[in-house]
């Protein structure tokens, strides 16, 4: 009998490419086989930014497909050379169009290099159900990966129950102002910050078709999470496979090298050496959130107000560049500006004293691994849950508050960073539930075992 062979199939953006290559890394290291399916943009995108990091730092920039256990192939996503890829709707319409059609093919190609161990799971992201009803016509196994909360989770397996309810309308809109208890041992919840609620009617409607498919063929549903951080929601269904935290080291040699669009600026690390334990700021705002304009210059005023270390991620791209104009009276003698970083590492590092976050599950899972006291700025989608549980579930962190035209002043953020600081407790919460969420990637932990029972399911 062959060994299980994976082929794993991400959404094409960073927040979804990020997980589930960490997890087929942990799957290759279970002895397992995975192909990996990129598009033919993002690929060559993540080859560039490889290709500029591994030149910045002196690193001999081997082809990632030297793995034997995880092959990397591609497909075209539809859409032409000119077409905007940040335009979400724009990229899953033709998603959904392409992949069905050229999938198949590609399955019958990877096959025939070694009919010996043959696909046997189609493992995707949410987003890419498309592709799960050719794994089923052609009579592969099938499983999905939920790279948000638990929570985020049961709230969109709710989302009939909640319209039965009254809680939101048939288009996903809130009827009911006031918070809600979606399940037993879940937290308080307010009906306009469920993940769809910024994303539109049309969102909405594909999140519940995405349900329908996932509900049917999708066998497992893989959570980046832990009982710890989430009893409650991994208890609502026995299909919930929790096998977080997904934290395989970013290091010179391992094949996630190869899942980010930008280059990464390593002298960050070099610079951390340098500043004294607990003392520096992160602040990091994801792959996706665009600050507005003026929101963006009061917190470099903030920065400067502050009076410490600061590394700040301004990442580049079309829309940042016209918002990211620093302010004249900026000065930012104390911190280091930077495009991208390999995030794991810098919150893991011992100057890092805490992080201003947008609160997104991968860095929320990143920064509690890290040990790292949180300062919340949600954007839009999961964060606003993921925030709920930072402060008031874990409480390890605090939230930035909004004044009455939802402008986050500089006074604000400098009053927020002194209190978080000096709130030992926050610190000492912070350690203990790193501790906690980390012992379940140890052998005979929870996600382990897991992990172990995925691995047996696939063979």
């Amino acid at each position: 009998m062959g060994i299980p062979h994976f082929l794993a199939i991400p959404f094409l953006i960073p927040g979804h490419i990020n997980p589930l290559i960490q997890l087929s890394n942990v799957l290759a290291k279970h002895g397992c086989k995975v192909t990996f399916l990129n598009t033919e943009y993002n690929y060559k995108r993540m080859k560039k930014a490889v290709a500029v990091t591994a030149q910045a730092n002196n690193i001999d920039d081997h082809d990632e497909d030297s793995s034997k256990m995880i092959r990397f192939v591609t497909l075209p996503d539809g859409l032409d050379p000119e077409d905007d890829r940040s335009d979400i709707g724009k990229v899953l319409g033709s998603m959904k169009k392409t992949m069905p059609c050229l999938l198949p093919n590609l399955i019958q190609d990877i096959n025939s290099l070694d009919s010996e161990n043959k696909i046997s799971c189609i493992l995707v992201t949410f987003n890419m159900s498309c592709v799960l009803e050719v794994g089923h016509k052609l009579g592969i196994k099938c499983a999905a990966l939920f790279p948000f909360s638990a929570t985020g989770l049961v709230s969109l397996q709710f989302i009939p129950k909640l319209i039965h309810d009254g809680i939101i309308d048939s288009d996903g809109n809130p009827i009911k102002s006031e918070e809600i208890q979606i399940a037993t041992n879940m937290p308080m919840m307010n009906p306009k910050h469920f993940l769809w609620c910024s994303l539109g009617k049309d969102f909405f409607n594909h999140i519940v078709q995405e349900m329908k498919t996932m509900e049917l063929l999708a066998e497992w549903w893989l959570c980046n999470s832990t009982y710890d951080l989430e009893p409650g929601a991994l208890s609502v269904s026995p299909r919930f496979l929790p096998i977080g935290p997904l934290m395989e080291p970013d290091d010179d040699n391992n094949n996630n090298r190869s899942s980010s669009f930008w280059p990464e600026d390593t002298t960050c690390l070099e610079w951390l050496d340098e500043q004294q334990p607990q003392s520096v700021v992160y602040v990091s705002f994801g792959s996706l959130a665009v600050t507005e304009s003026n929101q963006f210059k009061e917190l470099a005023l903030a920065l400067d107000l502050i009076d410490k270390p600061f590394l700040w991620v301004v990442r580049p791209g079309k829309n940042e560049d016209k918002n990211n104009a620093f302010p004249n009276e900026f000065h930012g003698k104390k911190g280091k500006i930077v495009s991208w970083v390999p995030q794991k590492k810098i919150l893991n590092h011992p100057a890092i004293s805490c992080f201003i976050s947008h609160c997104g599950w991968n860095s929320t899972i990143e920064g509690v691994c890290g040990g790292v006291p949180f300062l919340c700025w949600p954007f839009f989608v999961d964060q606003f849950l993921d925030k709920t549980y930072i402060c008031d579930v874990w409480k390890v962190g605090m939230e930035l508050e909004k004044d009455e035209n939802g402008f986050i002043s500089k006074e604000e953020i400098r009053k927020k960073v002194e209190q978080l600081l000096g709130d030992e407790g926050i610190r000492e919460r912070s350690l203990k539930l790193k501790e906690a969420t980390r012992k379940n990637v140890d052998e005979g932990g929870q996600s382990s075992k897991n992990i172990e029972k995925f691995v047996n399911w696939a063979k």
